[in-house]
């Protein structure tokens, strides 16, 4: 039996994180998936290929004429994916919150248009998809030569969140990483000292999310903070400064203390390190697929990959809560 090109850039890449998430994700039904205005070729390929896995079962929401022609030009058989027309971008973007809605789609995935104009239909008071969490970003790091995936937030969403804002951010992560399967969740909350320092508010925030989540506050994960990068992720580097903790060194969430720091940091780790980052939002009803124009084949797969686990941990979380 011929090997899909998918499968064979999934089998040669070299970050076998991704691919142990893509292995258990093709184990699950694929996911009803509307996909907001995939009118180029970056966009409906990942589209293409992600189906082809049975990670997705999509349902392409944009201009038909344009979709049709860039999957036309470029060889793709879009044939049998449902095809909901829309006039321009921010119709696409908010046709498709609307399938959400009416619960034709478990997950959104962004195509060819700004991230603003999906999150601003996800995020409409009244005809958007909210909760009461605080809507945020985790990217998903894929790093050679360190031992786990690295869970960093929020790099896209929140620009300077507020304590309050904070722990719902804390949470999300949390309860994406039980989702991708680890079996336990060790939140660093990052800061340029490991020390508490009145002068330093990130270090304050940090001090006080550890103590919320020793009074219940925050749930499903152990916390410390503040740590500086280093002792969050280096058991040498947290061992020389000699804190004792079961967080420190081996971090598999790092919370940062603004937008800024965190997307320098996942950026660092993509130009620098040669990781791989897959992007996903959580807080609102169903999970968001968010991917940049920069990010590889496995790295959009694995963003789809990552909702797919996401949706099936809160379809078997809702099932336990109703036996």
């Amino acid at each position: 039996m011929p090997v899909l090109e998918a499968e064979r850039t999934v089998l040669s890449a070299d970050h076998d994180k991704f691919r142990a998430l893509l292995a258990k994700a093709q184990k699950l039904p694929p996911m009803p998936t509307a996909v907001v205005h995939p009118c180029d070729k970056v966009s409906l390929q990942a589209v293409v290929e992600a189906a082809r896995l049975k990670l997705v079962d999509p349902i392409l929401v944009g201009p038909q004429d344009r979709i049709r022609a860039v999957a036309d030009e470029n060889g793709f058989d879009i044939s049998r994916f449902a095809i909901v027309n829309a006039e321009y971008s921010q119709d696409s973007a908010a046709k498709a919150v609307e399938l959400v809605r009416e619960g034709r789609a478990d997950a959104l995935m962004k195509g060819s248009l700004h991230t603003d104009e999906v999150m601003g239909a996800v995020v409409k008071r009244d005809t958007g998809l909210r909760t009461a969490r605080r809507i945020s970003h985790c990217f998903v790091m894929d790093v050679p030569g360190h031992d786990q995936p690295l869970i960093i937030t929020d790099a896209a969403i929140n620009i300077a969140p507020t304590l309050k804002e904070k722990v719902d951010i804390v949470q999300n992560a949390i309860d994406l990483a039980h989702a991708l399967g680890a079996a336990e969740v060790r939140v660093a909350i990052l800061s340029a000292m490991e020390s508490v320092n009145p002068d330093v508010p990130s270090t304050l925030e940090a001090a006080a999310l550890c103590k919320m989540a020793d009074r219940g506050q925050i749930t499903g994960a152990v916390l410390d903070g503040p740590l500086a990068l280093d002792n969050a992720i280096s058991v040498e580097a947290a061992a020389i400064k000699k804190i004792k903790s079961p967080v420190a060194g081996r971090a598999n969430v790092l919370v940062v203390p603004d937008l800024e720091a965190g997307n320098m940091l996942a950026k660092s780790l993509s130009f620098l390190a040669d990781a791989d980052a897959a992007g996903i939002v959580l807080g609102a009803k169903v999970p968001v697929i968010l991917t940049s124009r920069a990010d590889n084949e496995i790295a959009r797969l694995a963003s789809c990959a990552i909702a797919q686990l996401l949706v099936a941990a809160r379809k078997s979380s809702a099932a336990a809560s109703i036996r």
